[in-house]
């Protein structure tokens, strides 16, 4: 959702309260995509802050659906991100900078602020919980939900010319 923000060139120090739906349902990156399984609207204030510059606090507040990176079971995982930006106004120094992304003209697209700073923050590393034991290397069978039927032993390293022999000639 955009925010028409040209009342607030109407004088220096004009502060505007926004409470902003975030409109998108799932939010894409580099490691694929993920659901927004609860979202707060987001709570931004605006400061005018003279010579078209703007000042930009507020926090967001949403909840991602992430799969474990060892068992690939969904994990809801929480954000709350405080956001405080500066604006230049100015149409030149506006293209050439950081917020050129979400700040157009009068303009600030709330969904590409939240997609900027869900990028920023997103962890290297989620697990369902601190021990969480993964899947098989073999059958793929989640581990927390009991051992697989797999055979763990090692095999003794001096039979492997052996195995070779019998791999290489079993029959179909």
């Amino acid at each position: 959702m955009q925010i028409n923000l040209s009342e607030l060139f109407a004088a220096d120090g004009m502060v505007r309260e926004y409470d902003v739906p975030v409109e998108m349902e799932v939010f894409s990156c580099w490691e694929g995509e993920f659901p927004l399984v609860k979202k707060e609207p987001v709570h931004l204030m605006v400061t005018h802050t003279g010579n078209r510059c703007l000042e930009v606090t507020g926090e967001i507040r949403l909840y991602l659906l992430v799969p474990c990176d060892r068992c690939l079971t969904s994990v809801e995982v929480p954000f709350v991100l405080p956001v405080e930006k500066e604006l230049d106004g100015n149409q030149d120094a506006a293209e050439e900078s950081d917020e050129a992304y979400f700040y157009s003209g009068y303009y600030l697209d709330v969904d590409k602020l939240v997609n900027g700073e869900l990028i920023v923050n997103l962890p290297m590393k989620v697990l369902c919980s601190p021990d969480c034991k993964g899947i098989c290397k073999r059958c793929g069978k989640n581990l927390n939900e009991g051992p697989c039927a797999c055979d763990d032993r090692s095999p003794d390293p001096r039979m492997a010319a052996i195995r070779d022999i019998f791999n290489n000639f079993k029959e179909v």
